[in-house]
This record gives C-alpha cells, sequence and structure tokens, in this order.
C-alpha cells in the first residue's frame, strides 16, 4: 500500500491549519472522504437525483439500481449471506437502537440479563440500560483485564444461562482493543444468547465476516470508513430479521394499508421506512469500491505498524500515561493518553495550533473513563492516510506542550 498515493485521494489533506500542514488524527470520529466519494454523492444529485423504487421512469430506475447495487456491495463487503440481511440505517446507533427496540422488547423478559462491557460506546450501553429497565430484567458488565482487554475466562464465567444478549464492540474507540469477537459468540450460543457487535471502530479498519465471526447482529457507520454521513448499516440473521417487528412506520415498508390494519414488504425493506438515504447508500457503495482496491489486509497491516511506531515514539515523553494494549497487535490505529496534569481539551487546543487534529473528552465512554479512573483523555486515531511522519508531528508537538505548561505554571 502506497500511502503517498493514498493521500492524493483525499483533497482536504491538502491544506495548512493555524499556519502548518495538517495532520489529521481524528478518524476514529469520522474518517475523511477520497475524490471517489465526493464525485460519486456529485454525480447522484447533479445527473440521476430521483426517488427508488417507486417510479418506473429512467432517473428513478438508475437511482434504485444504484442504491440497490450499493446493498449488494455491503453484503459482499462483509460477505452476508443475502442482500435480505443488509438494511441501511442512519448509523452505528439507529442500528443498535432498532436490536433493542424490536428483537429485545421481543425476547427480553423479567430476570433475563443482557452483558456489554464498561469499554462500550454510549450508543451500546444506554438502548440496554433502558430495555432492561422496561423490562426488569438485569444489564451485566463482563470483567476487563487491566490492559483493557477481555478474558474468555472471565467471559465464560459472566454468560450464564439466563442471558439472552450479549452486546460488545469489536473495535474499542477509546483503547483499540479488538476484541475476540467470535469466540465471544461461541460462548453466547452455547447458552442460547444472541450476540450484538458494535462494527463501527472495525469495519473501516480490517477484514469483517459475519459469517465467519457467527454474529446474530453487526451495526456499523459509513462516515467512519470513507463514506457518507447520516448513513449506516445493520446486519441481522435473517433468522432473527423475519421475526422482528419493525420500529418505524410509514411509505416504502408497507405492502398493503387499510384503514385498521396494515401489512409489512419482506426484507429488508420492511426496516426502511421513508424515502431511503438514497445519496448516502450509493456514497457508501463507493466507499466500499475505494477501500476494497486498497484492501482490507492491507490497511490494518499499515495501522499495526502505525500503532507500534506511535507506542515507541510516546511511551519515550516523560510523565504521558497511555491507556489500552501494550502489543500494536492486539489494537487498532487508536492512542489514548493522558500527559501530566495538562487537561485533555488542554493538550488538544495546544496541538491544533500546530496543525494537529486529535480528539478529547470522554469520546462518549463515561463508565469507560470512570474505570480508567480520569475524567477525560486525549485520542490520535489514524487511518490508511496517515504516516509515520504524521505520528513523528504528534511526538514533537507534545514535547512541546509539556514543556509550555510546565514553564508557564
Amino acid at each position: 500500500m502506497n500511502v503517498l498515493e493514498v493521500r492524493k485521494q483525499f483533497p482536504i489533506l491538502d491544506q495548512e491549519v493555524n499556519g502548518h500542514p495538517l495532520v489529521y488524527l481524528d478518524s476514529a470520529a469520522t474518517s475523511q472522504k477520497p475524490v471517489q466519494v465526493i464525485e460519486t454523492l456529485e454525480q447522484y444529485y447533479r445527473e440521476y437525483n430521483s426517488n427508488v423504487h417507486r417510479g418506473v421512469h429512467t432517473l428513478g430506475t438508475k437511482a434504485t439500481d444504484r442504491y440497490e447495487g450499493a446493498r449488494e456491495k455491503v453484503r459482499k463487503f462483509i460477505n452476508a449471506a443475502s442482500t435480505e440481511e443488509i438494511i441501511f440505517t442512519r448509523g452505528t446507533t439507529t442500528s443498535i437502537n432498532t436490536i433493542a427496540a424490536s428483537f429485545g422488547r421481543a425476547n427480553i423478559s423479567e430476570g433475563d440479563e443482557i452483558i456489554i462491557t464498561h469499554m462500550e460506546h454510549h450508543s451500546n450501553i444506554i438502548p440496554w440500560q433502558q430495555l432492561a429497565k422496561e423490562k426488569g430484567a438485569t444489564l451485566k458488565y463482563m470483567p476487563l483485564q487491566e490492559n483493557g482487554t477481555i478474558s474468555l475466562e472471565d467471559a465464560r464465567n459472566t454468560i450464564t444461562d439466563k442471558t439472552k444478549i450479549v452486546s460488545i464492540m469489536h473495535v474499542s474507540n477509546v483503547l483499540g482493543t479488538i476484541n475476540p469477537i467470535k469466540e465471544l459468540a461461541t460462548l453466547a450460543h452455547e447458552k442460547g444468547a444472541v450476540m450484538v457487535v458494535d462494527g463501527a471502530q472495525s469495519v473501516p479498519h480490517m477484514k469483517v465476516d459475519v459469517r465467519d465471526l457467527n454474529c446474530d447482529f453487526y451495526a456499523f457507520s459509513a462516515h467512519k470508513m470513507c463514506g457518507p454521513t447520516g448513513v449506516g448499516v445493520l446486519y441481522g440473521k435473517k433468522e432473527h430479521l423475519e421475526k422482528m417487528e419493525p420500529v418505524e412506520f410509514g411509505g416504502e415498508m408497507i405492502d398493503f394499508v387499510g384503514l385498521y390494519e396494515s401489512t409489512w414488504k419482506e426484507l429488508p425493506w420492511k426496516f426502511e421506512a421513508g424515502t431511503p438515504i438514497i445519496a448516502g447508500a450509493i456514497g457508501l457503495g463507493a466507499a466500499i469500491d475505494f477501500l476494497e482496491e486498497i484492501g482490507p489486509d492491507q490497511i490494518l497491516e499499515h495501522e499495526h505498524r502505525l500503532a507500534a511506531y506511535a507506542l515507541e515514539k510516546m511511551s519515550k515523553i516523560e510523565g504521558l500515561t497511555i491507556y489500552g494494549p501494550e502489543e500494536a497487535e492486539k489494537r487498532a490505529g487508536v492512542i489514548t493518553f493522558n500527559l501530566d496534569d495538562v487537561h485533555p481539551h488542554d493538550v488538544a487546543t495546544v496541538l491544533d495550533a500546530e496543525g494537529i487534529a486529535v480528539r478529547a473528552g470522554h469520546h462518549c465512554a463515561q463508565p469507560l473513563m470512570k474505570w480508567l479512573n480520569v475524567s477525560a483523555t486525549a485520542r490520535a486515531s489514524f487511518y490508511l492516510y496517515n504516516t509515520e511522519q504524521d505520528i513523528d508531528r504528534l511526538a514533537d508537538s507534545l514535547v512541546k506542550t509539556k514543556e509550555y505548561f510546565t514553564n508557564v505554571f
């Protein structure tokens, strides 16, 4: 993978911020978009902007073909068995809420267990909190090891005959931890539970095969994988989706509407009420084409290399604490850290003055912040367009930041 050639496909990176060349290290929040995706969106609006599934005119037919073509691209990208298992949503959050509101309400009863971890994003915590309260179920937290990883022994001890849902992120957006989803799914299934996976931080960075993982549901967002904002995917095994009721009602998802009763379309359309996110789905298809051309394995290898380089460089900075696995191969391209007594927001502000974009705060993971015994952290997240030189800039600027606050205070 030629990173310099890849960078040329991202026009936003060719700019200065505060008088310095931009170093974008916030891809865990949202990735930048390549020319191919930008041009695909422009082409839709310029040439064949039309609603899908309804009209028989030329523009409508072309839009429908591209929209459903994107669904097939998603199916192949994650190796789902059928396009009936691919539902377009607004993103990971909507996908997980749909699972909780539909599958959860139908299958969770008083005394049942729902298992998550302390490392989860808020969107994989709150829907289960609400479901547990509504149904009188128990929300359990699987223990984490000191380095922010999951022990299969702990998982085995946590999942019981009362467990009905295990919902865990594939990759932590804070720790970078790559979780053993395939093994966790096996343990869940042995107890008759279903496996839900938050794939927001995994699908953009590695090869995901939902049939090999044998998960029951898998959710992810386009905007973290070079695609547009406002569109995502809910994968579900057909056997579950067929039994689930829609959570939104209106046009597009109906088969027949009478005065007092209505029936639903078949999968996947019964879960896509109203005019769907047409441009977004087509843009996601273009992003998948781009990522496939580079190769998910090459992207992961590149990020492991960057993570190893960053861990080596940053661990030499006195007073800097790094959270998560020490081994680069156990994490994706995310380095979360704190610098002495400097607040993460101050760190991010100084770095921004140097043209370096990082994230600061609780990263929508307040339970994890409490587990780490911190109020907030700074986070640098890498993607296929980042280089070792970006990390050099980060490390050098962190040293300057430390010196600045030491001298000022």
